[in-house]
Parts: C-alpha cells; structure tokens; sequence
C-alpha cells in the first residue's frame, strides 16, 4: 500500500518548524509542569491552540504518558471547518511532524470503517484542521523511542444520541491497556469575535466569571456524567469547542468495564479580560486515570 501523508500544515504558524527549538520548547514545557508520568493514566484531555497560547498548559496533560506499555493513541479532535454530523477517520497512512512522523493503524481504522459509522475525510479536511496535529509534536516527543501508532478520529457536531452511540463502539478500545486516548479541546471562547459574551458579575471582574464558569464544567466532566456535562452546555452556552469530543470521550468511560477517573490538573486564560471589548480563550488540561 502506498503511503499517504498528511503534512503539518500548521508547522512555521502554529508553532515552530524548527526542529531543534521545537524540541526544547516541549521539553522545558514538560519540565515546568513538575508531572511524573503514571502508567495508571489512560487518556488526557488537552488544548489545542499555537503553542505561544497553550502549549505550556497542554505539558501538565502529555506529562503523565508513560509510553512503555502503550501502542496505540486515539486522537479525538473536534472539527473547525468542515462541518458532518458523525465521526470520520483519515485517508493518511502517516502523519508528519518536525519531529518524526506518527503511522496510522490500518487494522484499527478499517475495523472502525467496518461499522459503517464513520465518513473519511479528504486531506485537505485533514490538512485544513488542527485540533488534533497540535497534540502530535508532543505524542512524538513523549513517545521517543517506543514504536507507537495513532488513530486521528474527527469528531463532527454530533446529536446527544450519536455522543452516546460513538461512546458505546468506541468503549472496548478503553479495556485494552495498550489503547490511550488524546482529547483535543479548548475551553471558553469569550468576546465579541466568538459571539459570547456571557457575564455574571457576582464573580468579579470579567475574567474570574469566566474562570467560574470553565470550572463548573471541568467539575461535571470529572464527575463523569455526560448527561450532566450537556445540560450545563445547554444551561451556559459555553463555548468549550471540544465539547463533542469530551462527550463522546465520557461516554466511552460510562461504557467499559475498566474505572477511569478524568481529573483537571491545569487551567489557564490566553488573556484576563476586564471590559467588554476584550477577548479571552480559556485552556484546561486533564488526565483521565485508572481508579483501582
């Protein structure tokens, strides 16, 4: 088979090009975070924006891989530009990164094809899209020297019945040990350019009511419960752009017979808005852990 690559498209934007600064960047960013890799950590939940906004958060998430039992990552990104009701998977059979590149898992994506419920996307879908290649220079990084394979799924805007129905399939991967799952989400969008600019000023100044209210929705994705996650969607309007991911990402843990606990370890705004004119993008890091 011939190989197919996607290349990264947001290299020398997003982030660095440059092999070597991009290298030390992450290290230093993974060192900063003070976080010891935990085999017991089974997925995590991590930002995508330039590294220049998020790329320090998005250490406290990778820091906790511990690559030696782990050959396969499952990246769950939300879709920016390209609009599906369902879940679709790559036509590449690599993804590039200026650090190394990331096969993709054949077996694994024709099993999922197999269901008959995921679209493929076109490179230039794949190409146009971020969420999930702003996760690979640090799955390369953290999987230095282990031989690992990736499964990028695009999660569309789903209905609450196919969160639960993506959650159902996709839920035994999470009872194999060697399966790791890489959630890709920004948190709250706040200001005039994304059309939100919910405010309660019982918190303060602007930017402690959108702390308050990023917070209240980390609570209910750490308590587990997608139900609850949707209602307070559908109570504040947040605009948490992974949303479909994390629900289908906490579907998959309702759903497998192994106890995984997800838990925040980090939180952090792009700017502190303080007047209306202002504009923030809120990042969260979370590990999702084995509960023995």
């Amino acid at each position: 088979m011939e190989n197919i690559i996607r290349r990264p498209s947001h290299a020398g934007s997003w982030y660095t090009d440059n092999p070597n600064i991009l290298s030390v960047e992450l290290d230093e960013w993974l060192r900063a975070s003070g976080i010891a890799k935990s085999p017991e950590v089974r997925g995590v939940i991590a930002p995508h924006a330039g590294y220049s906004y998020s790329g320090r958060a998005a250490a406290y998430a990778f820091g906790n891989i511990d690559p030696a039992n782990i050959s396969r990552v499952f990246l769950l990104g939300p879709s920016h530009h390209h609009y599906t009701p369902n879940c679709a998977l790559s036509k590449a059979t690599i993804y590039k990164t200026p650090l190394g590149d990331l096969p993709i898992d054949q077996e694994v994506n024709e099993e999922l094809k197999a269901s008959g419920k995921f679209e493929l996307m076109d490179l230039q879908v794949d190409e146009a899209e971020h969420s999930m290649e702003m996760h690979l220079p640090y799955l390369v990084k953290v999987f230095n020297g282990y031989t690992v394979k990736i499964v990028p799924i695009l999660v569309g805007s789903l209905s609450a019945e196919s969160e639960a129905t993506y959650g159902q399939l996709l839920a035994k991967y999470v009872d194999d040990p060697t399966n790791f799952f890489s959630v890709s989400s920004d948190f709250c969008h706040w200001g005039s350019r994304f059309n939100f600019m919910r405010f309660d000023r019982k918190h303060g100044a602007i930017y402690k009511s959108i702390e308050a209210m990023d917070k209240m929705g980390m609570e209910l994705i750490e308590t587990g419960d997608p139900d609850a996650f949707k209602q307070y969607l559908a109570e504040t309007q947040n605009t948490i752009c992974g949303r479909h991911p994390i629900s289908v990402f906490l579907h998959m843990l309702k759903n497998c017979s192994t106890k995984i606990k997800i838990g925040f370890l980090r939180y952090e705004q792009s700017s502190q808005c303080k007047a209306m004119r202002d504009s923030s993008v809120s990042y969260a890091s979370a590990a999702a852990k084995i509960v023995n």
